[in-house]
């Protein structure tokens, strides 16, 4: 056993050229006995005639490997492969777009400004409108808000004061020569920070670049500014996007401040749960909009793969990563992803679909599915997702049981993530930088990173192949389900792996409280691109709920 970990030690430092440690001494030959050894990481063996065949081979290889890390490969730069979500014989959706809003009756300025820091978009959005309020009078509150519960809740990096009270005053000059932009004219946001913005840090939450500034803007932020929205914070995320611990601190649950909001979309979450902003721009690869939204009783949307640019944005996984929004409701969600979807020439992997979204009251006739491995299997949230179920009904919709896909296990497949992770940060890991990162234990990704490299590029591939069969098998559950919307638990069933995987769209939304009067929440899911149709049922059952206006109580 000592002779194999003294081989295995010799086949990391030789094989890999120094991955981990650089050095200006000469590599010594890959040998027969290292490739015998590092063939056993992947689980294949090899004869010593094979082995020693592929001497020239190995050892020219790693001389393409030192050229390689010669070329600078900033992690704005994607792999030439793109990811496509479509399965074979897909339709695009085609014909005009449209967001058409719920009537809200009339809004009023409250008595108590405080109670502005629960109102929705919507009704902000009204209250500006109708001048009732002025952006910068909006925007001073909770910037107010910000400064006053940050040092709590730990979800701000940067403040974007200064940027914020221009484009406030902007807003307001605006509609007062009659220009208005629309429902987020003058409304106050924060954007995760691994969205770039030009004269601020843009930090990714991470120890090794809390001082990096990129001078560009995202497109997503570019979107929202277009719209009149109005920037007031670069918010917390996850050490490159994992979790909820950052270079600063921990961000924290409002409604359990000793506790983490989860991530890695921490302090969007967190900050609208808080009522310390009205909405707020989050990512996910792997759960980081589901995760926090569910911890801190938020509502939000992750869209189709392929709907949001990600320029601008830093990359985790490029077949992985997505862009959507954190709010107070589901009709919220629709305000602002109507104004972040859709090309800008820059992502390659966007594809152009309509944005339909025309609000239901009543389910009747529709055909929603419910994830019968999730909901029958004894899990935490099963009272409140089974209540859920019943809502549902009760609205007239025909429930369904759905299975999902079983012939690719999505967990085994998921290590395609890794990767990538693994090749977007690849000079933190050589240079060993890595070490500075705050989390630094088995599941963190300094590990994650160094465990991915002893991935063959073979089965990477394979996995993506793999990849493909189940976006081939989900496509056809559905089909043959013939469902408008299914919806599952937020974790158990699987589903939370499988559509991140295929690039499915999510509605997360609170759906109760557990036994530790902690929100809960539900997920609906739908078709590729029809995220109007998941967000006009999910609205349907939040109007025929009041979780969504719980709030926390801060100190």
């Amino acid at each position: 056993m000592k002779q194999l970990s003294i081989l295995l030690a010799a086949c990391i430092g030789s094989f890999l050229l120094g991955a981990f440690i650089t050095s200006d001494e000469p590599q010594k030959p890959i040998t027969s006995n290292i490739v015998d050894i590092a063939s056993r990481v992947f689980g294949l063996e090899f004869s010593p005639a094979e082995r020693d065949s592929m001497l020239d081979k190995l050892n020219n290889a790693r001389k393409d490997y030192e050229v390689l890390r010669t070329i600078e490969l900033p992690n704005n730069i994607a792999p030439a492969l793109y990811f496509n979500p479509l399965p074979d014989g897909f339709t695009i959706p085609t014909g005009t777009s449209v967001c058409k809003a719920s009537p809200l009756g009339k809004v009023s300025l409250p008595a108590n400004r405080d109670e502005l820091a629960f109102y929705t978009v919507a009704q902000l959005g009204e209250l500006i409108r109708t001048k009732q309020i002025s952006s910068v009078d909006l925007t001073q509150f909770f910037l107010n808000r910000l400064k006053t519960y940050n040092p709590k809740l730990h979800c701000v990096i940067t403040m974007t004061d200064e940027l914020a009270l221009s484009q406030a005053k902007r807003a307001d000059a605006e509609l007062k020569a009659g220009k208005y932009r629309g429902p987020l004219h003058g409304i106050p946001y924060g954007a995760k920070d691994l969205l770039a913005k030009t004269g601020y840090k843009t930090t990714w939450g991470s120890v090794p670049y809390k001082d990096q500034t990129i001078n560009s803007d995202a497109t997503v932020i570019q979107k929202l500014e277009a719209a009149g929205a109005v920037l007031c914070a670069k918010m917390t995320l996850g050490e490159l996007a994992m979790g909820d611990v950052w270079f600063g601190d921990m961000t924290r649950n409002p409604w359990k401040p000793e506790t983490g909001s989860s991530g890695s979309s921490a302090g969007s979450a967190s900050s609208v749960s808080a009522g310390l902003l009205p909405f707020a721009i989050g990512t996910e690869t792997m759960g980081s909009i589901v995760s926090p939204s569910t911890i801190c009783g938020t509502t939000g949307l992750r869209p189709t793969f392929g709907r949001v640019s990600r320029h601008g944005a830093m990359a985790l996984s490029w077949s992985m990563d997505k862009i959507g929004p954190i709010t107070r409701s589901v009709e919220d969600c629709a305000l602002v992803f109507n104004a972040i979807y859709g090309p800008d020439g820059h992502d390659p992997t966007v594809i152009v679909a309509p944005f339909r979204y025309v609000p239901t009251a009543s389910l009747k006739g529709m055909r929603i599915g419910y994830v019968r491995k999730g909901f029958e299997s004894n899990y935490p949230n099963r009272d409140n997702d089974s209540l859920s179920l019943q809502v549902l009904r009760k609205l007239g919709a025909e429930l369904v049981p759905f299975d999902l896909p079983t012939g690719v296990p999505a967990n085994r497949i998921s290590f395609l993530l890794g990767v990538e992770a693994a090749a977007a940060f690849d000079e933190l890991t050589r240079s060993g930088r890595d070490d500075q990162m705050v989390r630094q234990l088995k599941n963190a990704w300094p590990n994650s990173f160094r465990a991915s490299r002893f991935v063959p590029a073979v089965e990477y591939i394979q996995a993506n192949r793999a990849r493909t069969k189940l976006i081939n098998e989900m496509a056809a559950q559905l089909k043959a389900a013939k469902l408008d919307v299914y919806v599952s638990p937020a974790y158990a069933g699987g589903n939370l792996t499988i559509t991140n995987l295929t690039g499915h769209p999510c509605v997360v939304l609170p759906n109760g409280f557990n036994k530790q009067n902690l929100p809960t929440s539900i997920t609906f899911m739908g078709q590729l691109f029809e995220e109007g149709k998941v967000l006009a049922v999910a609205k349907a059952y939040q109007d025929a709920t009041d979780w969504h206006k719980k709030h926390p109580t801060l100190q």
